[in-house]
């Protein structure tokens, strides 16, 4: 295929290196060629130009015949002649394909299994300045990053066994610059199914990496702007996103004072620290380096080499470069009106202009301090303005219509005062217009119905508070705004009037709406990190759970796990999780019990705007945020019978509808189970399902108590002291030999949480380097437990009714409240009222 050929294949630019070497051609040509096409049309197109090819390719003829070869017979004369043909098509495209591949705009190579190099095109060798000597072998790793280059090797390594794969790692260019590249790998396998090449091609994508940069310095910036934190902080770590970013290059920020003749150093960590007397302050002038002169000019002003520079002062010249700066480049700080606030900076250890990467990264990290200074600016410009409302009504109206935030005054009643100019000027309407009923038009019906209560009730209480509603803008468009009320007293501190302030926060709200489903799982991760670092414990009973997690975890069974409160069930499902196919994607947990059986539905499936009193707007459930994850449902043997039945219809069907809505949503989701209660009996009892029971019990796992773990005591003893002491800031060494006793001889009828906090509240009253318990604790817990003569069920069934008509006793047959029994046993007075009935315990007997 020649270079009007490969134009008509659309010049599928992004191909890997199909040349191979002549045996290769010889044995399978014709596969090798196909190969190449197939990746020709796998890639995307390039604008780029492509080379001319040699259409003309040199006859290669057959030296033996086939026949003669393999020894075979003449009534084999066809099958012969197809193989002359394919073989001598493979030797005659072969200087063609290597002619094709040396031409195309892109980066392409053949290697070997063991990872040494066959082949790379011209266009690498052009790139990274290597010869074909040099990079002949593992030559050809020269060129890749240091700390790419086990990723990448590791990745070829792995296609033995593997599809295609991608990496993004950095290679060198010929002036010695780094810049990150797409590789994509392709194994090449025999009739065998064994890999005997890979080829691959390299996509540049620096400037994507370089703009995913920016837009995570910009997402912090933010973050911490509406965190409250200080205008230094967050230039501060600004730099240090551009200082990882743009190293060995280093940044700093520089901020105009108020009389506008001096430029202050404000933030830049690694600036040298005999440079900032010279730059903080700095006078403005174009003769006072870079960022002087920037300033001045607003616009940038490269410095390519201090030492020989007319606008470096020469009293700083030998300074600068004893501090390692031997070039500097200043962006200048501008608001959309030309005014200066200051400028962004990098400084270079040796003289040389930035490169286009650079100039847009400083114009990037100019656009994110801009941000940052303007709204501290907006904030203090409020400050001013609260400052001076006392003053006089005509001076408040001038400051006020300065602010660019929107204002509106507004009476002790609430009635509507005053507004500024910005509110005018956003919203399209006149003066007069906000004093009518048109003014109500300019906020969502949705919040005004949402919020005219709230407000209500919070201006009679008269002091500050702030809520989230949209306003229209006049081009009829809503946006999101943060509004915060402030009160102004009077002399006996009476409310006088009310000052409401609008701070735009779309995009922030915008963003929230984008993470939103990623939050929800990461909180859930947090709230229960201190419970779930690792599984402690090498006991026989231990040894079997972890064999059966191992077992099951790679399949998508659905597991039940049943045991004691206090064992660790979540612990082992988020075991289950991370050594699953879905490790990578959600691990969403819902605790049954905790969750009031109107709501569970919702909860779980979610629901559509209006389902419900209080359902303003559409919500996932946790089943469509678990999607293509796993989803943990503990104490699900407290689950309202309707629920149950939703439920079975995702097992069985893999569908459910939101709660108010028609609409079918197909589910992808592994489902684990935990229960500490006895389903059986409460399938006997009419409580719970058996049809559902046996959907769930796919795979049972029982958590052990820690009373059949004695072995693995001193271990945890030895864990949480070691957490908690860290916790506490506090230097524990040894373990008192009387308490490890103690604690392997009591029953542990809380298990592993027992155990856990009687271990923190020690540390905590511990004095010294010995860690110890106070027997106490624990024998005032040492309840006599019923004997093991009858059932299992039997045995629970009055154990269970013991505890309940104990409880009932303690708070005088009372269930609910504080101080009823529900609290005390830690369950919802649903389930006790279930219980008391199903056990027929009478509750005020029980006193």
């Amino acid at each position: 295929m020649g270079c009007t050929e490969l134009k008509k294949s659309n010049n599928r630019a992004h191909i890997s290196d199909w040349w191979c070497t002549g045996q290769t051609l010889e044995a399978g040509g014709k596969r090798v060629v196909e190969k190449v096409m197939r990746v020709l049309e796998s890639h995307q197109e390039t604008d780029l130009a492509v080379g001319p090819v040699n259409d003309e390719a040199a006859e290669v003829p057959l030296p033996i015949s086939l026949a003669r070869e393999n020894g075979t017979t003449p009534e084999h004369d066809d099958r012969h002649d197809d193989l002359k043909r394919v073989r001598n098509e493979s030797r005659s495209s072969e200087p063609r394909l290597r002619q094709i591949i040396d031409k195309i705009p892109t980066l392409a190579w053949c290697n070997l299994p063991d990872g040494s190099n066959e082949f790379l095109n011209r266009r690498w060798h052009d790139y990274t300045g290597l010869s074909p000597q040099e990079a002949y072998g593992e030559g050809w790793k020269a060129a890749i990053h240091p700390e790419d280059l086990s990723r990448l090797t590791a990745k070829l390594g792995a296609l033995s066994d593997l599809e295609p794969r991608e990496c993004e790692v950095r290679l060198r260019r010929s002036d010695g610059v780094f810049r990150w590249f797409l590789f994509r790998i392709d194994p090449l396998r025999d009739e065998t199914g064994e890999v005997v090449r890979s080829y691959g091609s390299a996509t540049d994508i620096d400037q994507l990496k370089r703009t995913e940069s920016l837009r995570s310095a910009e997402k912090r910036t933010l973050e911490m702007i509406a965190d409250g934190a200080s205008l230094k902080d967050i230039l501060n770590n600004l730099c240090r996103s551009i200082d990882v970013e743009a190293s060995p290059v280093i940044s700093t920020v520089l901020l105009l004072d108020p009389d506008r003749e001096r430029l202050w150093h404000t933030a830049g960590a690694l600036v040298p620290r005999d440079w900032l007397p010279v730059i903080s302050p700095l006078p403005v002038s174009p003769h006072a380096g870079c960022c002087g002169a920037a300033t001045v000019l607003k616009e940038r002003v490269i410095v390519a080499d201090v030492a020989t520079d007319i606008n470096w002062l020469d009293e700083y010249r030998d300074l600068a470069i004893r501090n390692g700066i031997r070039a500097a480049w200043s962006e200048p700080i501008l608001t959309k009106d030309g005014e200066v606030l200051g400028t962004f900076a990098l400084y270079s250890s040796e003289p040389r202009i930035p490169t286009n990467a650079e100039i847009e990264l400083i114009e990037g990290a100019g656009h994110i301090a801009l941000i940052a200074i303007e709204r501290q600016r907006s904030r203090a410009a409020l400050t001013t303005a609260l400052d001076e409302i006392a003053k006089s009504e005509a001076e408040l109206r001038t400051i006020i219509d300065a602010i660019p935030q929107l204002i509106v005054a507004i009476g002790a009643d609430g009635n509507f005062l005053s507004t500024n100019q910005a509110l005018l000027d956003y919203t399209g309407l006149t003066k007069e217009e906000p004093a009518s009923e048109k003014f109500l038009h300019v906020f969502h019906p949705e919040d005004s119905e949402r919020l005219r209560n709230q407000r209500a009730a919070a201006l009679s209480r008269g002091v500050p508070f702030e809520y989230e509603r949209r306003v229209r803008h006049r081009n009829g468009h809503y946006r999101w705004f943060l509004v915060q009320y402030n009160p102004l007293r009077d002399e006996r501190g009476e409310v006088i009037r009310w000052y409401a302030t609008g701070t735009d926060i779309d995009d922030r709200k915008q963003a929230e709406e984008r993470t939103r489903q990623e939050n929800v799982a990461l909180r859930e991760q947090i709230d229960q990190a201190s419970m779930f670092d690792e599984i402690v414990g090498s006991s026989p009973a231990l040894k079997t759970v972890l064999s059966s997690i191992v077992k099951v975890a790679r399949t998508d069974s659905t597991v039940l796990i049943t045991g004691e409160t206090g064992t660790g069930k979540e612990l082992i499902a988020r075991a289950i999780h991370k050594g699953s196919e879905r490790a990578g994607q959600s691990f969403i947990s819902l605790n049954c019990a905790a969750i009031p059986s109107s709501l569970i539905a919702s909860e779980l499936f979610g629901h559509e705007k209006g389902a419900f009193t209080g359902a303003l707007q559409r919500r996932q459930g946790r089943f469509e945020l678990a999607h293509s994850g796993t989803i943990f449902l503990d104490e699900i043997g407290e689950l309202p019978a309707d629920t149950q039945i939703a439920l079975l219809r995702v097992l069985q069907e893999r569908q459910f509808e939101r709660v108010g809505g028609s609409r079918v949503i197909a589910t992808d989701v592994r489902i684990i189970a935990a229960t500490n209660r006895d389903l059986p009996a409460a399938i006997a009892s009419g409580t719970f399902r058996s049809d559902l029971f046996y959907r769930l019990n796919v795979f049972p796992i029982d958590m052990p108590p820690l009373r059949q773990r004695k072995e693995d005591i001193p271990m945890l003893v030895e864990y949480f002291v070691r957490r908690y002491a860290d916790k506490a800031r506090k230097q524990i060494n040894k373990i008192d030999k009387n308490t490890l006793k103690l604690c392997e001889s009591y029953h542990w009828p809380g298990n592993i949480r027992e155990l856990q906090n009687i271990i923190e509240r020690s540390v905590i009253l511990c004095t010294g380097d010995t860690f110890w318990i106070d027997e106490a604790w624990l024998s005032s817990q040492d309840a006599p437990r019923p004997g093991s003569s009858g059932s299992l069920t039997e045995n629970l069934r009055s154990y269970e009714k013991q505890l309940i008509e104990a409880a009932l006793a303690e708070s005088n047959g009372k269930v609910a409240g504080s101080d009823g029994a529900a609290a005390k046993l830690g369950i919802p007075r649903s389930t006790l009222d279930a219980r008391i009935k199903q056990l027929e315990i009478k509750k005020y007997s029980a006193r």
